[in-house]
């Protein structure tokens, strides 16, 4: 039988370990809470650490039971032990690979929550069905995730589908996983709305934003934020409230503009607008600073609606591919359905080697 890398996984878990009795020991120590940000952090920190370890101890004490059951087996051979122990060597070696593909999610932010921005490009009713599309196909990945997953803003189309929409997606490495869908999506399809079934490409572009942990992590002083109210809308234009509760945020030092018509009151609306400006804030200096990487590099950069990422393929062949990674399928259904596992394992691995 093949050793496991149990040293590798020991050393690993005594350093979360002698991190986390650190950030225990900190966190009762006088005056811990007189700075709640700094607090919040450390107890977040600290809760990520003990999941951590849990997680790998708890994979450490099956590998140990399957070392002792592979003596057994081969003392006494059992039909029934040696097929228990296979199905368990192989559940462990899922669970390792499953650990070894968190390493590849990489920066700092991949652990957090994350803000999903679905806007479709030019092509009419033909771009917002498939932004719709994109929005149920990234609902039901979060949903098979077991991800909680939350339009809070969203702006329908005039006939079908939608012109944007943002979702919140909440969950451990959310960021992290998510971060692959970021760019141009590009369908080729038979069109459901033109009347001689023509075939017909459609774009949309995703943004994927780190959740801020704090208010305090990103700076936004009130003075260099511009906020409207307006009446949020409906499909066709129609007004769905009287009031003016949708809000329009502008964070004028960069332009950044947000909307958020999806809540029920102007006060939730700019809470979670605000929200998403801080996170389109971290997003613009992460960006700031892959650029400069790049450039030290030597690589070409692209931005905006140039930088397709992939292309679903309905018509007259059933495909989708990853223009990143070369990695493809010929089931196009399970992929709008959230099956997007393999493409974002995919993008995570290749950006390893990219780095």
């Amino acid at each position: 039988m093949t050793a496991l890398p149990t040293s590798w996984c020991v050393f690993d878990i005594a350093a979360k370990e002698q991190e986390a009795a650190a950030l225990e020991q900190q966190s009762v120590a006088p005056g811990f809470w007189d700075d709640a940000q700094n607090a919040q952090r450390v107890m977040r920190r600290l809760s990520t650490l003990r999941e951590d370890a849990q997680l790998w101890r708890t994979l450490e004490r099956r590998a140990d039971d399957a070392v002792e059951l592979a003596e057994l087996v081969e003392a006494e051979p059992a039909v029934e032990l040696e097929a228990e122990l296979v199905a368990e060597a192989e559940a462990l070696g899922q669970a390792l690979a499953d650990q070894e593909f968190q390493l590849t999610l990489g920066d700092d932010y991949a652990p957090r929550n994350a803000l999903v921005a679905i806007h479709a490009g030019a092509g009419g009713t033909e771009a917002q069905d498939w932004a719709e599309m994109l929005l149920r196909m990234y609902l039901r990945w979060a949903e098979r995730k077991r991800f909680n997953a939350e339009v809070v803003d969203l702006t329908p189309g005039e006939e079908a589908g939608i012109k944007s929409a943002t979702i919140e997606v909440t969950g451990r490495y959310a960021y992290g996983n998510m971060k692959s869908e970021r760019g141009v999506h590009r369908l080729v399809r038979l069109s459901p709305f033109d009347a001689d079934h023509g075939r017909h490409t459609s774009f949309a572009l995703v943004e994927v934003l780190p959740e801020a942990e704090d208010i305090g992590e990103v700076g936004v002083d009130a003075g260099d934020v511009k906020m409207d109210v307006f009446r949020a809308s409906g499909a066709g234009g129609q007004n769905v409230q009287k009031n003016s509760t949708a809000v329009r945020l502008t964070h004028i030092p960069t332009g950044i503009v947000v909307t958020c018509q999806n809540e029920r009151s102007q006060l939730q609306n700019r809470e979670v607008a605000l929200r998403i400006l801080r996170a389109r804030l971290i997003q613009m200096e992460l960006e700031k600073q892959q650029l400069e990487q790049a450039k030290l590099k030597g690589d070409h950069v692209s931005a905006g609606w140039g930088n397709q990422i992939r292309s679903y393929v309905l018509h007259p062949y059933k495909m989708v591919k990853d223009l990143r990674t070369g990695f493809e399928t010929s089931d196009p259904a399970k992929v709008l359905d959230g099956e997007i596992d393999g493409l974002i394992r995919a993008y995570l691995q290749w950006s390893v080697g990219e780095g």
